[in-house]
């Protein structure tokens, strides 16, 4: 039987407006309605490299937790503690929770590749189930870091129910919502606006400035050497993202990476036709009949898709219906839960 009691154990703040902090809050939320008492531990916001300081401060966090106990660990912490998941791994039945491998963030080196490779591998070695976001990631961790497939539980995130975007925008309105990081593509999506110069449209790119802020400044120097200052806005971020998606006629995300891509799933719930890359777990949340892919990192497709949809209304009608059909089968937060829950209860089976 399910102990009515867990922990759940983070770095940073479980405010930090990321899908990954999203998908934390949300699940958590979830389980306490279901009954479950969920205590909530932060670690330090230095993971996933942590200095000697934010390590000793997790493992005293882990050590204070009791004996036998349930514990959910992000895997942006997890994924880099392999000695103390080892020393914690008989007493402690750790459960990992993989948004995506860290060795696939955008921006590493070879050598701090390499280490989240190794650490990461070992880690989830020590944990009694994994927690993924999509059928993508549970591919890759039993391909390329040899977990069995009978350990993981995919557990897709939820949407809520909104009012649909009514997409009848002139200029048409691009909207990007991502932080400002390399694994975003932001630098490509600036690089494919400059080429639809000659067409009328505005775009939005909404998302946290604060993660990487020397590549938020680049970013924003390219689009003012881009010439485009007047039509691509940096929002930031904002308190109600729905707001966003309901002024917007396409949604835009151009990364070169995604473990699921929420953002893509809570534009589908609202009603917008979306361009994207064909990258990561992308394929499995954006349909053919409601979204254009192209390849990650290249410029031109990806500014060929956009003309396409901003030239060609009744095609951008077409996918906004398709999109509006997908949203009513989208997996809720509640089935989310439900998901974890039962891949918990199966390693809590005597």
């Amino acid at each position: 039987m399910l102990d009515p009691c867990l922990y759940f154990v983070f770095p940073g703040k479980l405010t930090t407006n990321t899908g990954g902090y999203h998908y934390d809050r949300q699940l958590i939320t979830e389980l306490e309605r279901s009954g479950i008492a969920v205590t909530p531990i932060a670690l330090s916001e230095k993971f996933p490299f942590p200095d000697e300081s934010a390590l000793t401060q997790a493992n005293q966090a882990l050590v204070s937790i009791p004996d036998d106990s349930i514990v959910i660990l992000d895997g942006l912490a997890f994924g880099a503690m392999k000695s103390i998941a080892e020393a914690q791994k008989n007493r402690l039945c750790l459960i990992a929770l993989c948004h995506h491998p860290l060795a696939m963030e955008t921006g590493l080196d070879r050598n701090q590749r390499k280490l989240l490779l190794d650490s990461e591998a070992h880690a989830l070695k020590c944990a009694r189930r994994i927690i993924v976001t999509s059928q993508n990631t549970r591919k890759i961790l039993v391909e390329d870091y040899s977990v069995a497939a009978s350990k993981i539980t995919v557990a897709l995130p939820g949407t809520g129910e909104y009012v649909f975007a009514e997409c009848n925008g002139a200029p048409p309105q691009l909207l990007t919502c991502a932080s400002l990081t390399k694994r975003k593509g932001h630098d490509v999506l600036i690089e494919s606006l400059k080429c639809l110069k000659h067409l009328h449209w505005e775009a939005r790119f909404v998302g946290d400035e604060s993660l990487d802020p020397a590549w938020a400044s680049t970013l924003k120097e390219k689009v003012k050497s881009s010439g485009l200052n007047d039509r691509i806005e940096l929002v930031g971020t904002v308190k109600n993202l729905t707001t966003e998606y309901q002024k917007a006629d396409v949604f835009v995300l151009p990364s070169r990476f995604e473990g699921y891509g929420m953002v893509l799933s809570e534009a589908l719930a609202h009603g917008l036709p979306i361009i994207s890359t064909d990258a990561g777990a992308i394929p499995e949340v954006v349909p053919k009949s409601a979204g254009i892919l192209v390849s990650p990192g290249d410029h031109l497709a990806l500014a060929a898709a956009m003309q396409k949809i901003i030239v060609d209304r009744d095609l951008r009608k077409k996918m906004q219906l398709n999109a509006q059909t997908i949203a009513h089968d989208l997996p809720s937060w509640k089935n989310c839960a439900e998901f974890v829950i039962k891949g918990l209860e199966e390693i809590s089976k005597p």
